[in-house]
């Protein structure tokens, strides 16, 4: 199965193998002290309850790199998503933007050799440009995500999202 599946029109599904069990591969998710290691802080996520994500990127890659121009604007954003899903250590969904950006979905599921098969479906998304984003933004955060659990980071985050958003933009026929 590939890494990145472009389900239909609106869905994505990610798909990564990492070097950590279930218990805390989840603890990565569910607690914004970690979560902010690869993806965003804000509040930890718990069962029926709002979480607050917020986006800042300075400390996602080893090298000091700053925001891009085109996302300089978003450093500091907050997310302010509902818990929808919770199956503790298992299954963890949210709303993104309110659902105007559908539900991502991340099971979870232990390989038996002390790692986690992950798989992150996000549905629910209004389009082509955004379809492109997401798609980069989560196949960038994941790699993070492997990285800081395999102890090998990323160097550069905005390089890795740039680069997997205008081969995905591509793919999609979109402007990314």
């Amino acid at each position: 199965m590939p890494e990145l599946e472009i389900v239909n029109t609106d869905t994505i599904r990610l798909e990564r193998t990492l070097d950590a069990p279930p218990e805390t591969v989840w603890r990565y998710l569910v607690e914004a002290e970690l979560r902010q290691l690869w993806f965003a802080g804000g509040t930890d996520a718990r069962a029926g309850e709002p979480v607050e994500l917020v986006f800042d990127h300075d400390h996602l890659s080893t090298e000091p790199v700053p925001y891009p121009d085109a996302y300089a604007k978003w450093k500091g954003a907050v997310g302010h998503e509902q818990v929808v899903e919770f199956d503790q250590p298992n299954v963890l969904a949210i709303s993104w933007d309110g659902r105007a950006e559908g539900v991502a979905r991340f099971e979870l599921f232990a390989q038996g050799d002390g790692r986690t098969r992950l798989v992150l479906t996000h549905s629910g998304i209004s389009g082509p440009g955004p379809m492109a984003n997401f798609a980069a933004g989560w196949d960038s955060h994941l790699a993070v995500l492997a990285g800081r659990l395999s102890g090998s980071p990323v160097a550069n985050f905005w390089a890795l999202h740039a680069k997997r958003e205008a081969e995905i933009a591509k793919q999609l026929g979109a402007t990314a």
